[in-house]
């Protein structure tokens, strides 16, 4: 019996250790998902902003490190929007805000897939836990302590 016991707590360990690894991959993806819509979330926002700008406007265009250069819009109706691999194409702005949208909503159909998949995966990771604990207590019962 006791055989068994020790064989079905290395089954489990390696599981937990599996399931384990799964759920940083898909807790390293949920976090990537959610830095693309954070930034796709304020592309979304300037948008709106824009909308509201007149040709000629000034503008402050973020370069990155908390740094802007001072810019003049010329076409305020016309956006250029990357499709993938490295191309981007000249969309108006309402085209542009579809498309964007759309991603949005790609992917948080995506972050909510992946949410329930790492729920399920905590969810067996401590099912399996709780089960390594019950037989690691019923093989010290079994198995008397023998002081040397």
């Amino acid at each position: 019996m006791a055989a068994k016991v020790e064989e079905e707590l290395r089954r489990l360990s390696v599981e937990i250790r599996i399931l384990e690894q799964t759920a940083e991959a898909l807790q390293s993806r949920i976090n990537m998902i959610n830095a693309v819509i954070t930034d796709l979330t304020f592309a979304s926002m300037t948008l709106e902003g824009l909308e509201k700008q007149k040709e000629n406007a000034e503008l402050l265009v973020p370069i990155g490190g908390n740094s802007y250069v001072k810019a003049k819009l010329e076409t305020p109706d016309k956006v250029t929007v990357g499709i993938g691999s490295g191309v981007s194409v000249e969309k108006t702005l309402q085209e542009a805000k579809e498309i964007i949208k759309k991603r949005l909503e790609d992917l948080e159909k995506s972050r909510t897939s992946l949410q329930q998949q790492f729920s399920q995966v905590v969810d067996r990771i401590n099912e399996d836990r709780e089960r390594f604990e019950e037989l690691a207590a019923q093989l010290r019962k079994e198995t008397p302590s023998r002081n040397v």
